[in-house]
């Protein structure tokens, strides 16, 4: 619920002070660590950082692609200073892996980047992220996802629910519309009991193929939710399957939160999944996944390993083995990598997957710190942060909501089949503005230029480099009424600043600084409201004296 909380902090502080090692000749003891332990490998740091010298003139930054445990360390020793990136450590995930004279190991890739600064370093990982992208056809689609969960069914969905939101949905212009988690339940007690994945009869009385034929009838593509990679305990799936199909500690399955976890090592847990995937987009034409991804099980299994780190990296690996083979046999299959509102937000998935939902959310005055910093360790165009506006927000909230997630991928949720007609056509004015702007956001570079958000700013700011132009979404959250952006690669150019989304509220005054790259911004009455604004700038104008020949 808050990710994406960034700190800049100077290194030669109460982390390393200096001291004098090179008298004894012995390094420090200590360093500056991040860790992931288990399968969630973005559920308390994530897996990216940025060195910074602003006297060197140099920045790195770093990301390791795993989707596992993993290491970074900021340390200094005898010789000078060190980073150090791993995948699973032994003192960490217990991990170990026993090599004979004649065996190799490939360790879990990591991706290193140079630039001037912080901001450049970001955007050379952000060509590196591009570049190695699976390919497919939605990294230049991008089409717009409707998805009924947040703050909208929440999980409980009918087929009397589901069809006026399917209408008002294709009504507004999304081009997916995808039923979220519920649908293969018939008690209303599903947690525990997941696992074969087919279809509600009590929730669909005309079956679930009413529902999804009325969505491919308005013109959208169908998508469903599933969590594959868990069996509920309560689930006959769990006695079927072979005890070597789970992840095992001392000869038991392990049991997270009411579910056992495959081990996709296993064929048996493979051909499940491969059937289950099969034959939903089979019987059903879908072209959309949400793949949830609830638990964390732990170190992982010593069933078939060197100790239970060394099971848990086979395990992770195959899971992307798995995914290979999904996409290999379903091209166009379009997966949104989500897990438990962004707990496995690697570039081991995200080189795979088309999106990822950014959070879990659900306080829209809370989520734009989370929108604005998500493009540092994820693609702009791979940031689905929420917008969920409801009937019974104003305008400016509503449109604070739906610039949330104007500069990302487009991920709509909210009560559109309960709005007015003046509501919906906000809505879909948004996913219009969208739709426009998608080609620009595949092949921006982000900034900060209220520098990087914290938790309670009361502004926040997004901004998204273009070859010719910027684009920036401002979110006001309080008191204050007037804010300072700061562009400085535009210093010196004449700067033309349009508004670009909403453009039925009244304009926010601003004013342009040549001399310092600054954007003057004054809001207007609303305490909560966002703008997103194109600034198109000119080029250097020519200093007179320069430009007639004179000294």
């Amino acid at each position: 619920l808050g990710e994406g909380r960034w700190a800049r902090t100077p290194l030669r502080g109460p982390d390393f002070v200096p001291l004098a090692e090179h008298l004894t000749g012995h390094n420090p003891r200590g360093a500056f660590t991040a860790v992931s332990t288990g399968t969630w490998s973005t559920a308390h740091a994530l897996p990216t950082g940025i060195l910074e010298s602003c006297a060197a003139g140099l920045a790195l930054a770093w990301q390791i692609e795993h989707n596992g445990a993993w290491r970074w360390e900021i340390g200094e020793d005898t010789a000078g200073g060190y980073l150090a990136l791993s995948g699973p450590t032994d003192a960490d995930a217990a991990w170990t892996h026993v090599l004979s004279p004649a065996e190799t190991f490939t360790s879990v890739p990591v991706t290193v980047a140079f630039a001037p600064d912080a901001t450049g370093a970001v955007s050379a990982l952000t060509d590196h992220r591009r570049a190695t992208r699976r390919p497919h056809p939605d990294n230049a689609a991008m089409p717009v996802v409707f998805n009924d969960y947040m703050n909208t069914l929440d999980g409980d969905p009918t087929t009397e629910k589901l069809l006026p939101l399917i209408r008002a949905a294709a009504e507004v212009g999304a081009e997916v519309f995808c039923i979220d988690a519920g649908w293969y339940d018939d008690s209303g007690h599903w947690w525990d009991s997941v696992g074969e994945w087919m279809p509600s009869t009590t929730r669909f009385p005309g079956g679930l193929g009413e529902v999804i034929d009325a969505i491919h009838a308005e013109g959208m593509v169908a998508g469903l939710w599933l969590e594959p990679e868990v069996i509920g305990i309560r689930s006959a799936l769990a006695d079927r399957l072979p005890a070597e199909a789970f992840l095992q500690r001392h000869g038991e399955r392990v049991v997270e939160h009411d579910r056992f976890h495959l081990d996709l090592r296993h064929p048996a847990a493979r051909a499940h999944l491969d059937g289950v995937v099969d034959r939903l987009v089979t019987d059903f034409g879908l072209g959309f996944f949400k793949m949830d991804y609830n638990i964390n099980p732990g170190p992982g299994t010593d069933v078939d390993a060197d100790s239970v780190g060394d099971g848990l990296l086979g395990h992770n690996r195959a899971v992307l083995e798995w995914l290979d083979g999904v996409l290999d046999r379903h091209p166009t299959l379009v997966i949104e990598n989500c897990s438990s509102g962004a707990m496995r937000m690697d570039y081991a998935m995200l080189s795979r997957l088309a999106m990822q939902s950014t959070s879990d959310q659900q306080d829209f005055v809370k989520y734009p710190p989370i929108a604005a910093a998500a493009p540092m360790a994820i693609l702009p165009e791979q940031a689905a942060s929420w917008a969920y506006p409801q009937p019974e927000m104003d305008a400016e909230e509503a449109s604070f909501c739906l610039v949330t997630g104007l500069l990302g991928r487009f991920y709509v949720s909210g009560h559109l089949n309960r709005m007015t007609p003046a509501q919906r056509h906000r809505v879909a004015g948004a996913i219009a503005v969208a739709k426009e702007l998608r080609g620009e956001i595949a092949a921006s570079h982000p900034h900060w230029p209220l520098d990087l958000p914290r938790w309670d700013d009361p502004w926040v700011a997004l901004g998204l480099r273009l070859p010719a132009a910027d684009l920036v979404s401002i979110w006001r959250r309080g008191d204050e009424a007037s804010t300072a952006l700061s562009f400085p690669h535009l210093v010196g150019h004449d700067v033309e600043v349009t508004p670009v989304f909403p453009l039925d509220l009244p304009s926010w005054h601003t004013e342009w600084d040549a001399t310092t790259g600054t954007l003057h911004v004054r809001a207007g009455d609303a305490r909560i409201s966002a703008r997103t604004l194109r600034l198109s700038a000119g080029p250097v104008p020519v200093d007179e004296g320069a430009r007639t020949g004179s000294d």
